[in-house]
């Protein structure tokens, strides 16, 4: 050996061990952070804060009074209107909407319609709260302009025949204007899903186009359709600013309940409006769960 050589291995004998190089973080992680921040803030945050309040009193002791005042006749019947409400325009949303989107997708319109009725789904969707109520008040309250149309040019008073806009039936209308564009929306890219060889084979074999829905298409559908259902329904079981600002306290829902009890009801229990957001945590999460295992299961055939 050298005393080259000699030297260099001495030297790499003498160097202390190297550490092993943390991995880099990529940078896609700093865009996404944003969300995990905002989630935490508003979801997370919240959801933690209101599960703890549903098994304390208002002086911070655990309790589960809260729970058994759940049990109370008319939170039950708040409760039990709100499912109503929510399965009768999700039900509602689901039919026409599925008509709607099957229309657009492949029922043979002017190529203008689908972007049309697209972009109008889009914005219809977001389109709730109080401009929404207000919108249906000026369309559909006892001075509003269809209600006033049908009295003074056809003699039909609205009213009369027993509608009423601040009811079950007239909430349940005024949730279908933003359910039946959701509905749409969420429908569409499964009805492209649907490829033409499965059609063309059909007809090739002699199947009629009821045979096809019958065995092909709807087999493939009904998980989207299932699960689009459940998440309109989780949808509508959450609404409050509309249902608020349409009805005010005459119509019994959880939503209004729960908005009473913590900003403000001559009772004021704020930890038994956190019960009460606890039940309703547990009934829109079931239903996003299912949808979200419904939805994995129509993208199996997607692929």
């Amino acid at each position: 050996m050298t005393p080259g050589e000699r030297r260099l291995s001495l030297d790499t004998s003498a160097a202390p061990p190297s550490r092993p190089s943390l991995p880099a973080l990529p940078w896609a992680w700093i865009g996404v952070t944003p969300f995990f921040v905002f989630a935490a803030l508003f979801l997370v945050l919240p959801t933690a804060l209101l599960v703890v309040g549903a098994f304390q009193t208002a002086d911070g002791e655990f309790t589960l009074a809260n729970l058994r005042d759940l049990t109370h006749p008319s939170i039950v019947a708040a409760y039990w209107i709100s499912i109503q409400i929510s399965a009768a325009s999700a039900i509602g949303g689901a039919v026409i909407g599925a008509f709607l989107a099957y229309a657009a997708v492949g029922g043979g319109l002017p190529a203008w319609i689908r972007p049309t009725l697209m972009t109008f789904s889009g914005v219809a969707s977001n389109f709730a709260g109080v401009p929404l109520a207000f919108a249906f008040l000026a369309t559909l309250g006892r001075t509003g302009l269809v209600t006033w149309a049908l009295a003074n040019w056809f003699g039909v008073n609205l009213y009369a025949t027993g509608f009423n806009l601040l009811s079950f039936f007239g909430l349940t209308l005024t949730y279908l204007y933003f359910q039946i564009p959701l509905m749409v929306l969420i429908l569409t890219p499964a009805l492209d899903g649907l490829r033409k060889e499965w059609r063309e084979a059909s007809q090739i074999l002699g199947a009629s186009t009821f045979q096809y829905w019958r065995w092909i298409g709807l087999p493939v559908l009904w998980p989207s359709l299932l699960g689009a259902t459940l998440l309109l329904f989780a949808n509508a079981f959450g609404a409050v600013a509309t249902a608020y600002a349409l009805t005010g306290s005459s119509l019994n829902i959880v939503t209004i309940l729960l908005y009473a009890q913590i900003r403000g009801d001559v009772l004021h229990n704020q930890n038994l409006g956190y019960a009460l957001a606890l039940g309703m945590i547990l009934i829109t999460g079931f239903s996003n769960v299912a949808y979200i295992w419904l939805r994995g299961r129509a993208e199996r055939w997607s692929r």
